[in-house]
């Protein structure tokens, strides 16, 4: 987690459309009052693949009305290759949400991937990491536990 970075002030987040594996839409405001861990990633990205599981195993352990993991695959990337990604890796806890134009990407400035950014229940970024990280990691898991009790 030495990665993470908070900011020093909060920043507002763009509430643009993205859709799931239906075509549904959502804004990221649908999460508003929750805590949200939102994870920008790529089926061809090799690093978001690998911490795929630890963000499933976050949201089973940590996920709640207060709490949710939130990935966006970013790009160009085919339902069918997230739903055998999600299978071939046991991915149970995790919707599939997508930004194919990268509106949202492009609004929060990722340039690389895989990008996560922690949201206050307010709807504005507090923190971010960029790269790869363990997030059901004992320490991931106690800074994130901190802030939904004392948020």
């Amino acid at each position: 987690m030495r990665k993470l970075a908070f900011h020093s002030a909060p920043r507002e987040v763009p509430d643009v459309v993205v859709t799931d594996a239906n075509d549904g839409e959502h804004r990221l405001s649908d999460w508003h009052g929750q805590w949200v861990l939102l994870n920008f990633w790529a089926t061809w990205c090799a690093p978001c693949r690998h911490e795929m599981p630890s963000l499933d195993r976050l949201e089973q352990a940590l996920g709640s009305e207060r709490f949710a993991v939130v990935p966006v695959a970013t790009g160009r990337n085919p339902v069918p290759a997230i739903e055998r990604f999600f299978a071939e890796t046991d991915l149970q806890h995790l919707p599939i949400l997508r930004d194919p134009t990268q509106a949202l990407s492009r609004g929060m400035a990722v340039l690389g991937l895989p990008v996560t950014v922690i949201i206050a229940p307010d709807g504005q970024e507090i923190a971010r990491l960029t790269g790869d990280a363990e997030w059901d990691s004992d320490s991931a898991i106690a800074i994130l536990t901190a802030l939904i009790d004392g948020g």
